[in-house]
């Protein structure tokens, strides 16, 4: 007999209103109360005291005493919010910002692999709850728009290497695309720019792919592109002149890509004159 999938345990503990934790192998946890998800967290994702750290609101230090301070079973969100850290709208949007992140990635896993841990709850406390079939929906919307920003799975682990030049003559980026780019070296892959940044995993794939769309950052196509050969170091000769014709001084053209692109370059170049 197969093993259930992943989304079929999570339906079943929502069905029989289990209060505790749904760990999935090493990949990460699932918080319930009373059959709704509390919380979720993803070891591929960061977390909501790592969004924490990035805001500038609390340091690692903070809340790491934050957490052994609130104990088992403790509020440690409440802790936070009643010494001024932060409001409790900030913590419900973390917590809700984080969760849905960790969601997403977790139940792409292929571990199926479960163990349940009866009344065993998140240190922050119960700050939002989702139903299981809201939360599997909202997970389908956003692979959805994934696939309509860019429809190949191909970026996802690579490097994010953004291109030299832009296609066109300007590009209109938004704050997370430009923090992407600008912290983009070839070797961080999109989900560990998202950890560098301290953003959201989804936010952050999402936003790659949309600059691929641009052409603002290198793809498989563009990869795949072949390279100009290396010019000799000795010129060919130069072809005979008709007699008594002086050289016009214009550069001959042919159906290299480097003089289709210096053609695109002029008529941009005229075009926003």
């Amino acid at each position: 007999m197969a093993a259930p999938t992943l989304d079929a345990v999570l339906t079943g503990l929502a069905q029989n209103e289990a209060t505790g934790s749904l760990r999935v192998g090493k990949e990460g946890t699932v918080y319930y109360v009373r059959g709704r998800v509390s919380y979720v967290e993803c070891a591929a994702t960061p977390g909501v005291e790592e969004l924490l750290g990035a805001s500038g609101r609390i340091s690692a230090n903070g809340v790491r005493h934050a957490r052994q301070e609130a104990g088992p079973g403790g509020d440690g969100g409440a802790l936070l919010v009643d010494r001024g850290v932060l409001s409790r709208g900030e913590l419900e949007f973390c917590m809700l910002s984080a969760t849905l992140d960790a969601a997403f990635f977790l139940l792409t896993s292929r571990t199926v692999r479960t163990r349940f841990k009866e009344s065993d709850a998140h240190w922050l406390g119960v700050h939002w709850f989702f139903d299981v079939p809201g939360l599997l929906r909202e997970c389908a919307r956003r692979r959805a728009r994934l696939e309509r920003a860019w429809p190949s799975a191909e970026l996802d682990a690579r490097p994010v290497t953004p291109l030299r030049r832009i296609p066109g003559t300007h590009a209109l980026l938004t704050r997370l695309q430009w923090e992407l780019l600008l912290a983009a070296d070839s070797t961080a892959t999109p989900v560990e720019l998202a950890r560098r940044l301290g953003r959201p995993a989804y936010s952050t794939l999402l936003a790659v792919r949309e600059l691929a769309a641009a052409g603002l950052v290198m793809t498989g196509e563009t990869a795949a592109l072949p390279k100009r050969t290396p010019k000799s170091a000795t010129p060919p000769p130069a072809p005979p002149r008709e007699p008594g014709r002086a050289g016009s001084g214009v550069p001959q053209v042919n159906g290299d890509a480097t003089d289709v692109n210096l053609l695109l370059r002029l008529r941009d170049a005229l075009e926003a004159l």
